[in-house]
């Protein structure tokens, strides 16, 4: 059987993979191991984004964790970061983020943070699953006065944007920026912080009604944005998804600046401040091959890891790092947060350009992204860890890396949250590695699916 949790959590269609069922039970296992040492009342904060399965699957869970005596605090809806920050705030027992993040409105997820706020390691996770295949063996369901209760709060996202300010703060008057919500978590929060730091805001996509989160919008649908930054003569464009922990940006000119040239701008500028923990930035194997000739150039040492923001903070507490991420966006500020936060890269990154006095398009030249083409071959979720099991698969992965040794390379990899298998290509000539990536991506479906 398939591992329940992937690198982001438990995700699936809301209400046909990911029942409400399935997210009591969640909630009775997850509070219970991660609160069990406790000996007083634990409490579980609990967050969410905006897609209309959120309430649904909250209340679930929190009837689950109430059930094995845990207490919750619901804050609603508030970016995944918030509630990674607001855990730890707290010192609550654990936090729950409802969010299946960039995915279409169909898919929800449910992911933990111990009381710290830091996402789980697997062996908690394993535990957790672990406990709900034994149908909850060994748990005490408590009765009377000890089962939980549910307090509700609405003033948790004012406190989240004080501290994103306060952590970064700067003046953005004269600063016009558009910003793309995704109809999503960062809707408020995103735009409240701006503005109070001066900015002018010109905000779209920020009325979500629970059904149009990451359509056709946020950090997986850049055009309109690049649109509107030219047309409005903005500065920058920022976008995010759907639970606004993470961010990419457009330039000035309406060319997008991924994760990886986020990281190398803010990098650079905190090694010159004095802040960059070790000249060090922790990188997953998808980061661009610029982004590495980058850290060569400028004398910043570049750490990779297995892709998913976990495995990078993971490696960053373990070296002391203070800045890591990936491509896609997910950038970790440990001496801020505990977690990938898009308001705080977009604070990051606008204090670059407030104190240096240069445009976006003038930053971001200081690594060049060689061209990376990147498709997905759908095959069913059981499958997908096993690619090279299939001979004609594994030859052709084999020839594909004779033929860009030296030029570029060839990564491989399962999805870690959908059916899919990731076929990444970087070289010289866009054309020749987009040809070569459909290629062998419709083998590996045509072979698996």
């Amino acid at each position: 059987m398939a591992r329940l949790f992937g690198t982001d959590g438990v995700r699936g269609i809301a209400n046909e993979e990911l029942t409400p069922w399935m997210a009591m039970q969640l909630g009775q296992a997850g509070a219970y191991v991660l609160t069990r040492q406790k000996e007083h009342k634990p409490t579980i904060m609990v967050g969410c984004d905006t897609r209309i399965s959120g309430d649904m699957l909250a209340n679930a869970l929190m009837a689950g964790a109430c059930s094995v005596g845990a207490n919750c605090v619901y804050v609603g809806v508030l970016p995944t970061p918030a509630v990674a920050y607001l855990t730890q705030k707290y010192k609550v027992d654990a936090g729950v983020v409802i969010s299946a993040s960039h995915n279409p409105v169909e898919f929800n997820g449910i992911k933990f943070f111990d009381g710290n706020g830091y996402k789980l390691p697997d062996e908690l996770e394993d535990e957790i699953e672990l406990l709900m295949k034994n149908n909850m063996q060994g748990v005490n369901f408590p009765t009377g006065t000890a089962v939980g209760k549910v307090k509700y709060r609405t003033d948790a996202r004012e406190e989240y944007i004080n501290h994103a300010i306060q952590a970064v703060p700067m003046n953005l008057e004269g600063t016009k920026i558009v910003v793309d919500c995704a109809e999503g978590a960062a809707y408020y929060t995103s735009i409240e912080a701006l503005k109070e730091l001066g900015a002018s805001v010109v905000a779209i996509h920020n009325s979500p009604d629970g059904t149009n989160i990451n359509s056709n919008c946020g950090s997986t649908h850049m055009a309109e944005l690049q649109a509107r930054v030219v047309y409005e003569k903005a500065q920058v464009g920022l976008a995010f998804d759907g639970d606004a922990d993470r961010l990419l940006a457009v330039d000035e000119n309406g060319e997008i600046v991924d994760g990886d040239q986020i990281m190398a701008i803010v990098g650079n500028y905190m090694r010159n401040q004095g802040k960059l923990k070790k000249d060090t930035i922790v990188a997953t194997v998808m980061s661009n091959l610029g982004f590495f000739l980058m850290g060569e150039k400028e004398g910043i040492a570049i750490e990779q890891t297995k892709v998913g923001d976990r495995y990078v903070l993971e490696r960053m507490k373990e070296i002391g790092a203070s800045l890591g991420g990936e491509q896609s966006g997910h950038i970790i500020f440990l001496d801020e947060n505990t977690t990938g936060d898009g308001l705080l890269s977009a604070l990051h990154l606008l204090q670059v350009m407030v104190d240096t006095g240069r445009s976006l398009s003038e930053l971001a030249g200081i690594m060049e992204v060689l061209p990376q083409a990147l498709v997905n071959a759908q095959v069913a979720n059981h499958k997908k860890e096993k690619y090279m099991e299939y001979p004609v698969i594994a030859e052709a992965i084999r020839k594909l890396e004779e033929t860009f040794a030296g030029e570029g390379r060839v990564l491989i990899r399962p999805s870690g949250t959908e059916p899919l298998v990731r076929v990444m290509i970087e070289g010289k000539d866009r054309q020749v590695i987009q040809r070569e990536a459909e290629k062998l991506a419709n083998l590996i479906q045509d072979v698996m699916f």
